[in-house]
């Protein structure tokens, strides 16, 4: 049985000097996710805190994501954490998808600089990762990237719990990751649609002039 895994990491970010031992700017605090079967049914939800190495939780981060210093005082280091997402994902093929790679290349990055052993299947789902971000822009017919926030509220998902928290946004995303596989005409929050459709589509396509007109 194949499935799918959403997954949506909320960071703290890394003071200067602390770089030269890491050398990168965001760090792991929480790893969320969400599950869904073969039918894009979430059959299960997952969390854990991170206790960074490197990183500093500021009062900017702890307001957006509701994390507190507490939660990561006793919390996993991220060896262990990722160990504990990997046993709790089912045996079988898995895909793992998020909003952007962001995600992704942050496992990556934060793995490798700390010298930590990527297993052989946890470097499966990195290597087949998929970013649904741009797959929203295509059904949109435009070329922007939406941010999660905005295309929740386009596509008429009723959110619930505290946005930035990653086990929410992993859910949040799950539902709309679901309902652009199902809809092959997305159905749009009423409101949302009129306004979209008084705006100009915009091509998809990328021509060496939009190259040079970023250049200039």
């Amino acid at each position: 049985m194949a499935y799918y895994v959403v997954v949506d990491l909320e960071m703290c970010k890394v003071p200067k000097y602390n770089k030269p031992g890491y050398g990168h700017n965001h760090e792991i605090i929480q790893i969320g996710a969400a599950l869904m079967d073969d039918k894009l049914d979430i059959i299960d939800k997952y969390s854990t805190f991170v206790k960074p190495d490197y990183g500093v939780l500021d009062d900017f981060i702890s307001k957006l994501t509701g994390i507190k210093p507490e939660d990561l005082k006793d919390a996993p280091m991220v060896a262990e954490a990722v160990e504990d997402f990997l046993g709790w994902l089912p045996d079988g093929e898995v895909t793992a998808i998020s909003w952007s790679f962001a995600d992704r290349n942050q496992f990556h990055h934060e793995l490798t600089s700390k010298g930590i052993e990527i297993s052989d299947r946890f470097n499966h789902i990195l290597e087949n990762w998929v970013d649904c971000q741009p797959q929203f822009s295509e059904k949109m017919n435009m070329k922007k990237r939406y941010s999660l926030e905005e295309a929740l509220v386009a596509a008429d998902i009723c959110t619930d719990g505290h946005a930035h928290n990653g086990m929410v946004d992993a859910y949040n995303t799950a539902l709309l990751y679901a309902k652009m596989q199902r809809e092959e005409k997305l159905v749009l929050n009423k409101y949302y649609k009129t306004a979209h459709e008084d705006s100009e589509p915009e091509h998809l396509s990328f021509s060496f002039g939009d190259l040079l007109d970023k250049l200039t």
